[in-house]
């Protein structure tokens, strides 16, 4: 790759699990009655059809790894659990009082955090409780994100009986001295043990993530980490760039220097090596960091065109309803965000008076929506079309001319009234949905909001 592209595009953006991006919310025009007006009309109009999605935040962690933007509590108190999951019960119990009919649940993903931190018991508890006030869709996906130092085969076991097919393992490198860097200290013997037993129990779909990026972090840690991960056979896997954003993570991004990490050609040399070495063991690319084999089901999404993107990353599910439940989820109804309140303390607060904890949010407008969409085709498809007079929009034209640079440098191509993303450009694709971001266009930030594109 040509070092001035990396050094040209490497900027700070965003990574679109949404549209408008969280520091782009109108807050002031938004409000709790709004946003439970949004939930309850999206699944008047979707539920019996698509059903909706949940998302579940489990935010405990025993200890932190400083390479993490994830919104935790770190504890090694476990009585913490049963107080925790009542509350999200309690939470879902207000949202079910809502809805004119039982959810038809389509998607379960448990995030953190650590879920793996709480026993298979009270995680049993958990996943009961939501599924008696609901009905299980035919072609549901539940999936859970598992720390292989704390994972046991009763986690693997429990989960699966109830309806748990997709594990996603933590790993991030083998290296011992980036593990010591991140503070994330995990051998590889202990990633195949989980790994194992999930295949031995039955789960369909084994994630395993990977970061390149990491403090101390080498071409030839990648490599290692990826032909290791390669002789456990995961079914797809996560190859994120390192997200370094101490300015709002404080400390807990703070465990190295700054000189200790790859910088621009440096650090994308280390994907495009690694996404050599993925594609010679048989993943191909889907959508933005994400690698699959043919015979997993995100790959067979990907072919099909129904790849979706949302919160929780990519998706092999599109439901126009996914609610975010435990603090600081956030909630999507299409037409509306809202997420909760991000304080442990101010979520039990308000659950105690019997309100549905969201504490901001946005309402999308037309344009919005459209504009969502395009960067939804991009980020899934590698390619939009806006040939349809409804994905048409004002600015149409200077978007069109800002993007005459881009497919100059080969990133991709405009034919007609479409765009497709080169093989050159998927590195890219964010520069490429940020030519589309007419809230970030018309108001640039002031300070850092994003991690580095690159």
């Amino acid at each position: 790759m040509q070092p001035s592209l990396v050094q040209k595009y490497n900027v700070p953006g965003p990574r679109y699990t949404s549209y408008p991006t969280v520091p782009y919310w109108e807050e002031n025009s938004f409000s709790y009655d709004k946003w439970i007006h949004a939930c309850v009309d999206t699944f008047k109009q979707t539920n019996d059809k698509d059903g909706i999605s949940l998302y579940i935040h489990l935010p405990f962690c025993e200890s932190l790894c400083t390479f993490c933007g994830c919104h935790k509590r770190i504890t090694k108190r476990h009585e913490v659990e049963h107080p925790y999951i009542e509350a999200v019960l309690k939470e879902w119990e207000l949202y079910c009082d809502l809805f004119s009919a039982k959810p038809k649940i389509k998607e379960i993903h448990l995030g953190g955090g650590t879920p793996t931190f709480f026993s298979p018991e009270n995680l049993k508890q958990l996943i009961e409780g939501i599924l008696k006030e609901s009905v299980v869709a035919d072609e549901h996906e539940f999936s859970f994100e598992g720390h292989p130092n704390n994972t046991s085969k009763e986690h693997l076991q429990t989960l699966f009986d109830l309806g748990f097919r997709r594990v996603s393992f933590g790993v991030q490198d083998y290296s011992e001295k980036v593990q010591q860097a991140i503070h994330r200290i995990q051998p590889f013997h202990n990633v195949a043990k989980v790994t194992f037993w999930a295949k031995e129990i039955g789960y369909t779909s084994i994630s395993h993530d990977l970061v390149f990026g990491l403090p101390f972090q080498t071409l030839d840690d990648v490599l290692d980490t990826i032909d290791k991960t390669n002789s456990l056979h995961p079914d797809r896997l996560a190859f994120y760039s390192y997200a370094h954003v101490p300015w709002i993570k404080g400390n807990g991004q703070r465990g190295f220097n700054d000189e200790d990490l790859p910088k621009d050609d440096e650090k994308r040399a280390l994907y495009e090596e690694g996404k050599l070495q993925l594609s010679k063991h048989g993943f191909a690319e889907i959508g933005m960091d994400h690698f699959a084999l043919k015979s997993d089901s995100m790959f067979k999404a990907f072919a099909d065109r129904k790849l979706h993107r949302n919160f929780m990353g990519y998706t092999t599910t599109n439901t126009k309803l996914m609610i975010g439940l435990g603090v600081s989820s956030i909630s999507d109804s299409w037409t509306a965000f809202a997420q909760n309140e991000k304080v442990l303390e101010d979520y039990y607060a308000r659950l105690d008076k019997n309100e549905i904890p969201v504490y901001r949010g946005h309402i999308l407008n037309t344009e919005d929506l459209i504009i969502r969409q395009h960067i939804l085709n991009i980020m899934c498809h590698f390619e939009t079309s806006w040939a349809d007079p409804s994905m048409q929009f004002n600015e149409l034209e200077d978007v069109l001319a800002s993007l005459e640079e881009m497919q100059h440098d080969g990133l991709l191509q405009l034919k007609g009234q479409s765009l497709e993303v080169t093989e050159k450009g998927k590195p890219f694709v964010r520069n490429i949905c940020m030519a589309f971001d007419l809230r970030l266009k018309r108001k640039a930030p002031q300070r850092q909001l994003f991690s580095m594109t690159i």
